[in-house]
């Protein structure tokens, strides 16, 4: 799926998603048939320039942070102080730090 987010033109995106049908269509026939029914509204962000459309894709960088985070907290049922969340997510976000997510995220924005 990343080759039709990232392809450069919506005509370079039709190609990707054909060549991911003709590999996953056994797999996935609705997800690929939802996604030729809808194209023209899934592929809408093709219209923007290059620069605009990497902040749109900072969304799954934040749901992928949001996901870092439910890492340190799931695993408790509940914390004995607002202390102890604040610490568990300041881990999480250390760690992020050390992947990039969290820059990039910070320099999409701005």
């Amino acid at each position: 799926m990343k080759l039709i987010y990232n392809a450069p033109t919506k005509q370079a995106a039709k190609a990707a998603l054909e060549d991911f049908k003709n590999k996953w269509n056994h797999k996935y026939p609705y997800a690929i048939k939802s996604w030729e029914d809808n194209w023209e509204a899934l592929t809408v962000f093709f219209e923007f320039p290059l620069e605009i459309r990497k902040i749109i894709y900072t969304t799954n960088l934040i749901e992928n942070l949001n996901g870092k985070i439910r890492k340190y907290t799931k695993n408790k049922m509940s914390f004995p102080t607002d202390e102890a969340v604040l610490k568990s997510v300041y881990l999480a976000l250390r760690e992020a730090t050390k992947n990039g997510v969290c820059l990039y995220i910070i320099g999409a924005s701005s």
